[in-house]
C-alpha cells in the first residue's frame, strides 16, 4: 500500500494518520464538519429558507458537509427563524432513521445537554429508536458544549450576528473547517466574506453544489488533503522530475 484516503470521524482520522505516519505513507483525511450557513442579505427569503433546509436535511442531516450552523444578520434573524423552524419541522415527514441507534443516542445526548445549558429547542416530535425528529436550536452560546460540536443528524443551530464581521467570527470560532455557505445579494461582500472563512470550501448563494470534478476537503480538525477533481488525483500521483542535459 502506498497511501490511504479516509472519510470518517476525527477519531478514525487520528488513528489512521498515526499508523500512516509510522509507516511513512501518504494520507488524505476527510473528517467531520460543522459547516456555517451565513445569511447576510436576500431578495427572496422563502427561496433562501428552502436552500437552508435542503442544506441541513440532506441525507437526514448525516453529511459531513451539511450546513449545521445558520448565522443570520439581526435584521433577518426573526423572520428567518420563524420560516426556517416551520420548514425544518415540516421536513420530518421526509427523513429516515439515523445510521444506528448509537448515532441517535449520541445526538440525543448533545441536544439534551444543549437544552440543559440554556438553549431552546423546537422539535418536530419524539425520538423513536434510530429515528430522530427534526429540530432547531436557538440561544446556543459559546459556553454551551454544543457550540463547538458537530450535530450529525437533522438538528440545526441558528445564531444571530450583529454585523458581517461578527458573522465571520462565529463561522470561524470552531475546530472544524470543511465547507461553508454564504448567501448575499452583494457580490463584493460575497467575495470578501468567502476569503475570510476558514474552510476548505465556500459555496455562494447555492447548496449541494459539490461535484466529482471539484476538489473536496477541509482544514483544521476536518482533515487535510483533497478528494475528487484534479487536486484529488494529484494527491496520489508521484510528481517525478526528469531533467536531461544535452
Amino acid at each position: 500500500m502506498h497511501g490511504v484516503s479516509l472519510t470518517g470521524s476525527e477519531r478514525a482520522g487520528a488513528a489512521v494518520a498515526e499508523i500512516a505516519g509510522r509507516n511513512l505513507k501518504k494520507v488524505v483525511l476527510e473528517l467531520g464538519g460543522s459547516d456555517p450557513f451565513i445569511l447576510l442579505s436576500t431578495d427572496d427569503l422563502d427561496s433562501t429558507v428552502d436552500a437552508a433546509v435542503k442544506a441541513r436535511l440532506d441525507n437526514t442531516g448525516q453529511a459531513c458537509n451539511a450546513a449545521k450552523r445558520f448565522i443570520v444578520t439581526e435584521d433577518l434573524y426573526a423572520p428567518f427563524v420563524e420560516k426556517f423552524t416551520a420548514a425544518v419541522k415540516a421536513g420530518a415527514e421526509g427523513i429516515s432513521p439515523l445510521s444506528s441507534v448509537a448515532a441517535a443516542d449520541r445526538l440525543q445526548q448533545q441536544v439534551d445537554a444543549a437544552v440543559d445549558q440554556g438553549a431552546h429547542l423546537e422539535s418536530a416530535g419524539e425520538r423513536n429508536g434510530a429515528f430522530f425528529p427534526t429540530g432547531v436550536l436557538t440561544g446556543v452560546t459559546p459556553d454551551n458544549d454544543v457550540y463547538q460540536q458537530e450535530l450529525f443528524g437533522p438538528v440545526a443551530m441558528v445564531f444571530k450576528a450583529a454585523s458581517e464581521e461578527e458573522a465571520v467570527q462565529i463561522a470561524n470560532d470552531i475546530p472544524f473547517g470543511l465547507g461553508s455557505y454564504v448567501f448575499t445579494t452583494d457580490r463584493e461582500q460575497a467575495e470578501r466574506v468567502a476569503d475570510k472563512i476558514e474552510a476548505g470550501m465556500v459555496f455562494v448563494n447555492g447548496v449541494l453544489l459539490d461535484g466529482a470534478e471539484l476538489p473536496f476537503g477541509g482544514i483544521k480538525r476536518s482533515g487535510f488533503g483533497r478528494e475528487l477533481g484534479r487536486y484529488g488525483i494529484d494527491e496520489f500521483v508521484n510528481k517525478k522530475l526528469i531533467r536531461v542535459l544535452r
